[in-house]
């Protein structure tokens, strides 16, 4: 591989770590039009708390995360791991921990379930922006209280 192919890869990697890290932060914020506009027109999300009924289309996933309560949460995401398919397409696996309590204006207490779980992504560019073209979740342990 070349120093500019390198270069590149290394581009990739970050603009698609980047996008992981921006989800959790607009996942926190309530934001559902940024968090639907990180998909691709015809994306797919399962959320890890439902990894087998996954949401098609940008459109289903905005009303899937308009429909959502609203709730204090913190979603820490680690161990990113990017594979470069080629220069418009990658392949991720990331870990996240959540931390939720009801949001009702007092300086919350976060209960339990506290979930780890995965996310498996892939990553297309198009038009020069990266988006999820597939987002699966799953739980992996549910933590005791």
């Amino acid at each position: 591989m070349s120093e500019i192919e390198m270069m590149r890869h290394v581009l990739i990697e970050h603009e698609c770590s980047r996008l992981i890290k921006r989800f959790a932060l607009l996942n926190d914020a309530g934001d559902s039009e940024g968090l639907a506009a990180m998909f691709t027109e015809d994306g797919v999300f399962a959320r890890p708390s439902a990894p087998h009924d996954p949401i098609c289309g940008r459109s289903e996933i905005l009303k899937a995360f308009r429909a959502r309560p609203s709730r204090l949460s913190r979603h820490v995401t680690s161990n990113i791991v990017i594979d470069v398919v080629s220069p418009t397409e990658a392949h991720a696996t990331s870990y996240i921990i959540l931390y939720a309590a009801a949001n009702d204006g007092q300086a919350p207490i976060a209960t339990p379930p506290h979930l780890i779980g995965t996310f498996k992504d892939t990553l297309k560019l198009v038009e020069g922006k990266w988006f999820f073209s597939q987002r699966l979740g799953q739980v992996d342990l549910k933590l005791s209280p």
